[in-house]
């Protein structure tokens, strides 16, 4: 975590010089700033996605839930990603579709899951005849 906040201090202070004289290299240091601190985090992401695949077996929870609801979230960790490095580049407007973008990617992906839940929770109900 130290180096990650290091890094990050260093290059928020850099950025601060350099967008005075060439604003182009400040927001490609940016860039690359947070897609290190991102390689930083890879194994940890890395580990928690193998933690969570091997709780699911240990549950018997269908491989194919688990998958989906790990993909939903790289994909919210992807679109922040894009919309906050867009906002750094002064366009909250293209950010704000990012973010709209990974929304409704995540609720398409959550349909199967929430009709598999509605189902389930409808087979414990007993049927009027």
């Amino acid at each position: 975590m130290l180096q990650i906040v290091g890094l990050g201090l260093i290059a928020t202070f850099l950025v601060t010089i350099l967008n005075e004289h060439k604003s182009n290299i400040s927001l490609l240091l940016t860039v690359f700033v947070g897609t290190v601190i991102f390689l930083f985090l890879l194994d940890r992401i890395q580990d928690i996605f193998r933690m969570v695949q091997t709780l699911a077996n240990e549950a018997r929870v269908q491989t194919v839930y688990v998958e989906t609801i790990l993909k939903i979230i790289g994909i919210a960790y992807i679109a922040e990603f894009g919309a906050q490095i867009s906002k750094d580049a002064g366009q909250g407007a293209i950010a704000g579709k990012i973010e709209l973008g990974g929304k409704i990617l995540i609720l398409a992906m959550a349909i199967p899951i929430l009709t598999a839940l509605i189902e389930t929770i409808l087979s414990f109900l007993p049927m009027k005849g």
